[in-house]
């Protein structure tokens, strides 16, 4: 399978700067994935879309704010550090720009020497490993001194950084937002679990792994990188209860998918888990739970878009994204949602 194959040209005004006034705005395309039938609504029209019986599972991490800028104690220069993932209580994995200046040793210091890093590893693909110094609550310093780390086609500046996460954010430790999610309000969650649908809390923590560019030819050579998650039984218990009564389990985003995922047994069974996943799920993929997805309209040649054309056929996938191009929807993390079922 070529990285070729999940191309499609996107007009850069399309790229969404700002998210909505209000969430549950947002367009949604409904794409029937037997017959390609396509539907233009709104999202607040989900509801329609679920039944009883039905659950919806939910990843409910949070992002932290992993961007730092910060200056380096000898010569001044300008670095950006990007928290990727906790090592250990005062080490992290980063991303540092630029790299060159940051080598073993380098010590960097934010917020006036309110937190200072120091560089102790570099690992294989160039990130650094950084031990922190600081007096206080790391949460609360990291509240003050960090910023909400946008993908990079996000020029605008978000004047409210709860608009980069979902209303149902709880367990710390995002470096990207879990995006579908940011669809919904308390209200609309509401009115679907009157209606009868079950709700699954599942967490993963999104690094940037899933939003690393795909550079092989061969999308089989590429490597994802791992990212943190957790069930617990609760949620197992909701999805094997929807699936043995014959009600569908339906995803809300490309991580609620590789979490569930990665847990289910061979015959789609459920289990409390927690470790660390890497699966990628392309073309050929079969899907041992996930019935029906939620999801926004993802870059080209990435492993998002080779995610949701494994539920739909790619050219019934490219095609909406073709539909949507000219329908002038707004694309990627501040985009329009789409609802795959069948």
């Amino acid at each position: 399978m070529k990285l070729s194959d999940f191309n499609y040209e996107l007009p850069e005004e399309l790229i969404a700067q700002d998210p909505l006034e209000k969430r549950d705005n947002s367009r949604l395309m409904v794409l029937h994935k037997q017959s390609g039938e396509i539907e233009h609504k709104h999202f607040y029209d989900i509801i329609d879309y679920l039944q009883e019986g039905d659950c919806l599972v939910i990843n409910n991490t949070k992002v932290i704010p992993a961007r730092l800028m910060g200056v380096k104690e000898d010569t001044g220069a300008a670095i950006e550090v990007l928290l990727l993932t906790r090592k250990e209580e005062k080490v992290w994995e980063t991303l540092v720009k630029p790299g060159k200046k940051a080598r073993i040793g380098a010590r960097i210091s934010f917020g006036d020497g309110l937190l200072v890093g120091e560089v102790i590893d570099i690992l294989e693909e160039g990130n650094r490993l950084i031990r922190f110094e600081y007096d206080g609550i790391w949460e609360e310093l990291l509240d003050r001194l960090g910023q909400m780390p946008l993908p990079p086609y996000i020029t605008h500046a978000l004047k409210d950084r709860n608009r980069y996460q979902t209303v149902y954010a709880e367990h710390d430790g995002s470096a990207a937002a879990p995006t579908a999610g940011l669809h919904f309000t308390e209200e609309l969650l509401a009115k679907i679990e009157a209606k009868g649908i079950r709700i699954a809390k599942v967490t993963l923590h999104v690094g940037l792994g899933t939003f690393r560019p795909v550079k092989e030819d061969n999308i089989l050579d590429h490597h994802m990188h791992s990212e943190f998650y957790m069930v617990d039984e609760e949620a197992a218990d909701i999805i094997n209860e929807t699936k043995a009564a014959g009600g569908r389990v339906i995803s809300v985003g490309t991580t609620s998918t590789r979490t569930v995922e990665s847990v289910a047994a061979a015959d789609g069974t459920m289990h409390a888990a927690s470790g660390w996943t890497d699966i990628f799920i392309y073309p050929g993929y079969q899907f041992k739970v996930i019935d029906a997805l939620i999801t926004n309209f993802h870059l080209p040649e990435s492993t998002l878009i080779m995610l949701v054309s494994a539920l739909a056929d790619r050219e019934t996938v490219l095609h909406a994204y073709q539909v949507a191009v000219e329908e002038k929807y707004r694309f990627f993390s501040f985009g329009d949602a789409m609802l795959i079922v069948e």
